[in-house]
């Protein structure tokens, strides 16, 4: 049973104000908002497309090797789910070009604000 006030409008507010940021900075490529967004933590992970990343300094070095082409993208079903004050979840799927995704990631608050602490990106199947 969960006890925690699930989307307080508040902290709501709070954690899609955060996923908006990372969103934009991703389409621009803004490395440093990606980098500040993450938990700076051995404990954080990102699990990719094609890679597995475990620990704030391989998403980081990650993000500074990945080339970065047409990254606009368009963002259906997002979901963004607030568990009392400090724990949240952001599910998403996305669309670019021929590619159509699927994002999930986990959320803290932390004293610095909210960062994300695990990352997962995958691909659907193209439709046929």
């Amino acid at each position: 049973m969960v006890h925690a006030e699930i989307n307080a409008p508040e902290v709501l507010q709070e954690v899609q104000a955060a996923f908006f940021r990372y969103e934009k900075a991703l389409v621009e490529n803004d490395v440093h908002v990606l980098d500040e967004l993450f938990w700076n933590s051995v404990h954080t992970l990102r699990y990719g497309v094609a890679e597995n990343l475990y620990g704030y300094a391989a998403i980081a070095e990650f993000r500074a090797s990945r080339p970065a082409p047409a990254l606009n993208r368009e963002l259906v079903n997002t979901t963004i789910t607030t568990y009392g004050q400090g724990f949240a979840t952001a599910n998403t799927e996305f669309r670019r070009e021929q590619v159509h995704g699927r994002q999930s990631q986990t959320w803290i608050r932390t004293p610095e604000g909210w960062r994300v602490v695990a990352a997962h990106v995958s691909l659907m199947p193209k439709a046929t």
